[in-house]
């Protein structure tokens, strides 16, 4: 193993957290090989709930990720239009240069745009001299297309390594990852399983994760995602919960 040199604490964000540096590679590789399993996603959301997106318990920030897609990503503004909802949408740099009047429309319309990165690479094997200008590079693309200063980052697979601290520290954005996810890129996602995976790893408080694109997963796949829409808002207006994007989800993110 080849040894690093020696930095004094503040230089490394994660041991302000408390969290050493073999506890950050052993949580990292956790997040990256099961990072939606119960038994990880419940003690994520238990011991770092400022990273899971755990916020106020009668509302569900609603998030999508991948986009944005020239096809998926329209039908799914309209029916999130339809029933009433805004959500916030990490976008990938390179999906965002290629569809730039989507990322303003999303703006438009009233959503909220995070940063997933500008490549969708996990970052568990990438030094923070990749992940850093990957980072502000889709942070950039994204603040001058929408003409608002981004606050939020995810990053690909929810994958968290201590290059993920430093790229999130140095880009001043906050991390949020999810409580709560629909497992919407297989290929025999249909709406109902979709809905029915969200409805079982719900939460108070809870942070959704769905996608507005299949470039990352089996095509036709968003058709799932939209799908679900109108069952979910069925079951969460009979809850009585609120559906909104994480500024209104009363969670602070992450911040190295």
């Amino acid at each position: 193993m080849i040894r690093k040199p020696h930095r004094p604490p503040q230089s490394r964000p994660w041991l302000r957290l408390g969290l050493s540096t073999a506890g950050v590679a052993a949580a990292a590789g956790t997040a990256h090989l099961l990072p939606g399993t119960v038994a990880w996603r419940s003690a994520r959301c238990r011991l770092l709930p400022r990273l899971s997106g755990v916020g106020a318990p009668g509302h569900v920030a609603l998030t999508f990720d991948d986009g944005p897609d020239p096809v998926a990503t329209p039908p799914i503004l309209d029916a999130l239009e339809s029933i009433g909802w805004r959500a916030t949408f990490f976008c990938l740099g390179s999906q965002a240069r290629r569809s730039p009047g989507l990322v303003r429309e999303l703006i438009d319309r009233g959503h909220e745009v995070g940063v997933h990165g500008d490549a969708h690479t996990s970052h568990l094997r990438r030094p923070s001299t990749w992940t850093v200008p990957d980072v502000q590079r889709a942070r950039d693309t994204i603040n001058d297309l929408t003409g608002v200063a981004t606050r939020w980052f995810r990053p690909p697979y929810g994958a968290v390594a201590a290059s993920t601290l430093v790229a999130a520290k140095r880009s001043q954005l906050q991390l949020v990852l999810w409580t709560s996810w629909g497992i919407d890129w297989k290929p025999d996602a249909t709406g109902a399983t979709v809905a029915a995976n969200v409805q079982r790893t719900l939460r108070p408080g809870a942070t959704v994760l769905l996608h507005d694109s299949d470039i990352l997963s089996a095509p036709g796949s968003w058709q799932a995602t939209l799908a679900a829409l109108p069952i979910l808002a069925a079951a969460w207006s009979e809850a009585g919960l609120t559906v909104g994007p994480l500024r209104d989800h009363g969670v602070a993110g992450w911040a190295p």
